[in-house]
């Protein structure tokens, strides 16, 4: 029994979150004769990961690379278009009180750090940044978490994950508490005037990791139901142009930036190759994901 209608359009409903890459699709600026969007995600994006690989409420839209990763652990019915909703360099989500200045990365081995769960893309690209930029050890930090994973079947790996007490104080008070050494905090954290990044000239050294690797770092992409590319390739192909599109009406990359929303597969690939590493390599998948097999026969020929 086939999920999708064989002709005509197909009616999505989508967890896309009001980006500058996705303005002119969600404003109807984009003719998609093939594809009915609902767009009945949260105003938030990552608020609809978890009940679209728990509970299977989006046929499409954003999810954070790790997260599909493990819903691919886990055999979720999704499959990912190599189309990059969010990219940036993660350097300055990364942060301590000020008066802990100056602080080489490799002091906070035998510290204890916060982030709201221990699978967050944001932290598997800084974990990554800390290993292999200022060789710290990931085995000597404790991670303090507060959420659970998006999937709710992996379980955070003991030794390095503490779980913070519930109705205790948020990730933001403990940090402006002195309570953890570093945070990969909320959004409003990063401009508060008691906190600096712990990596000093933050966009300068974003600039420098993506001259030194080629690439930013990837964290949302686009996933849709895993029947739809065999059951409406015309559909899939339409959603990758309509994005791509989307993203050029936005103006983006700027001139003299690096792409951090490659489209295709080998725009895509320098990032997903040490995406895929760092998630392995900290307990968070199961196995070392070569690039090709997070696509399926469809979804990697776009862009090609």
């Amino acid at each position: 029994m086939s999920t999708f209608p064989a002709t005509g359009p197909v009616t999505l409903r989508t967890n896309l979150a009001d980006s500058p890459s996705a303005k002119a699709l969600k404003a109807g600026e984009i003719a998609t004769p093939l594809v009915n969007w609902d767009f009945a995600g949260p105003v938030t994006a990552n608020q609809g990961f978890k009940p679209m690989v728990r509970e299977g409420k989006f046929t499409a839209g954003e999810l954070a690379i790790v997260t599909y990763m493990q819903a691919l652990d886990y055999g979720k019915p999704l499959v990912l278009l190599p189309a990059t909703m969010v990219g940036r360099f993660q350097h300055q989500f990364f942060v301590c009180r000020k008066e802990r200045s100056p602080m080489d990365p490799k002091t906070l081995e035998g510290k204890k750090v916060a982030v709201r769960s221990y699978t967050q893309t944001t932290g598997v690209w800084v974990r990554g940044i800390l290993q292999d930029e200022y060789g710290v050890d990931l085995n000597k930090l404790k991670w303090l978490c507060w959420d659970d994973p998006h999937l709710a079947e992996y379980t955070d790996p003991p030794e390095l994950v503490e779980r913070a007490k519930p109705g205790g104080k948020d990730l933001n008070t403990m940090a402006l508490d002195g309570d953890v050494d570093a945070v990969i905090p909320a959004a409003d954290l990063l401009k508060n005037p008691e906190m600096r990044t712990v990596v000093e000239n933050p966009d300068a050294a974003g600039a420098a990791w993506g001259a030194k690797y080629g690439c930013g770092h990837i964290n949302h992409m686009f996933a849709v139901h895993k029947d739809l590319p065999r059951e409406r390739p015309d559909v899939v192909s339409q959603i990758f142009d309509a994005l791509k599109e989307s993203k050029a009406r936005a103006g983006l990359p700027k001139a003299g930036e690096i792409d951090q929303l490659p489209m295709g597969l080998e725009a895509c690939r320098k990032s997903l190759e040490l995406v895929t590493r760092y998630a392995y390599e900290q307990k968070i998948v199961k196995k070392h994901y070569k690039v090709e097999e997070l696509f399926d026969d469809v979804t990697i020929k776009l862009g090609a």
